[in-house]
């Protein structure tokens, strides 16, 4: 049985509207002014949470490290990937900052720590939750710290077999996570659709019996609004005030506009999967009466006659007697004369 948990008071899992995460990321560019505009455009989208990435550079990255290929299209040439990250730290008082922007606008403050003293500050910032990031999946150590942390977790799952995920569950598990959660991710900015491989997300929750969601790389909304209508219990999406600024994701990350559009996007499919139970809609009774058939006189019918097949026709509106029941009509009698084209009535027949 697949279980869920609470970030804050907002449950999650099986049976519970999908937790939608606007992923601000490091689309701040170590700007606290921009990462408090990132908060303001995620309330107004109507999402549940805003995520941030904590990070020390050099607790992260050597030197010599190189940047991956879409870094490397739009960021800087010769800039390294410490350089790079390095310019998009936020300090401690700036995730202070956004933290109480976010209970301002009723957000859930949320962030991917990639150190230890990153990990310390969230903890010390009250975070409701984690989030860890495809990277770290195979950074046992980390891990354990992570779970030990006693918040509940919400692991990506990218560049992953499941293998490598089974180790990272166990290892949280093992350090004591209260709560866990699989995103299925594919770790390319852009995503290919084809790449996406949403069917994971099932595979993942039957293996683990974990609620399982899905972290959104592709253009566009498509893809995140296909995972909502596969169950995906979380829901993270990468967003920019703007894709023209400087940085390594503003370009494979969606608009306010899109944002907005996700979101209620989200939310008509979640209506739209209903209860499961196979009944007709309160809204149909109109159309139910009106497309549906009834038995009726196929011509004036004298009273005393008894009814053969030829005497009955088969015609809307469906507010007579339903035409399976035809068979208990014929041989009855008439009770009184019927003139063509009226319905049939089992108190006219004897």
């Amino acid at each position: 049985m697949v279980g869920g948990f609470n970030i804050g008071r907002r449950p999650l899992g099986p049976g519970r509207p999908c937790y939608l995460i606007a992923e601000a990321g490091v689309n701040h560019n170590g700007s606290v002014d921009l990462a408090l505009a990132l908060v303001d455009a995620a309330a107004e989208a109507g999402v549940d949470a805003v995520k941030f990435q904590s990070f020390v550079a050099e607790e992260v990255v050597t030197p010599r490290a190189p940047k991956a290929a879409y870094q490397r299209q739009n960021t800087e040439a010769g800039q390294s990937q410490l350089e790079m990250i390095k310019a998009l730290e936020l300090s401690p008082a700036g995730h202070q900052a956004v933290r109480d922007r976010c209970r301002e606008r009723g957000l859930a403050f949320l962030s991917t720590p990639f150190d230890l003293p990153s990990l310390e500050l969230l903890l010390s910032l009250g975070a409701p939750a984690l989030k860890v990031s495809s990277g770290e999946i195979t950074n046992l150590p980390f891990l354990s710290r992570v779970g030990a942390a006693g918040l509940p977790v919400i692991l990506s799952t990218g560049m992953a077999d499941l293998e490598e995920v089974d180790a990272a569950v166990r290892t949280l598990k093992r350090a004591g996570c209260p709560g866990l959660i699989l995103l299925q991710c594919v770790s390319n900015y852009p995503a290919d659709p084809a790449d996406v491989n949403l069917r994971a997300m099932a595979a993942m929750s039957e293996f683990f019996s974990l609620p399982v969601g899905y972290s959104d790389h592709t253009l566009g909304i498509e893809v995140a609004l296909a995972a909502a209508a596969l169950g995906a219990a979380v829901i993270e999406k990468h967003f920019t005030l703007d894709r023209s600024l400087p940085g390594p994701d503003h370009q494979a990350s969606a608009t306010p506009e899109e944002l907005r559009a996700l979101v209620a996007g989200v939310r008509k499919v979640e209506a739209a999967l209903g209860h499961g139970r196979k009944e007709p809609a309160a809204s149909e009774a109109d159309t139910r009466s009106v497309a549906r058939r009834s038995l009726v006189a196929a011509m004036d019918i004298p009273a005393g006659t008894a009814l053969t097949e030829a005497m009955i026709a088969i015609r809307r509106p469906g507010t007579g007697i339903p035409p399976a029941l035809l068979p208990g009509a014929l041989g009855r009698v008439a009770r009184r004369d019927i003139k063509a084209g009226s319905l049939l009535a089992w108190g006219d027949l004897a």
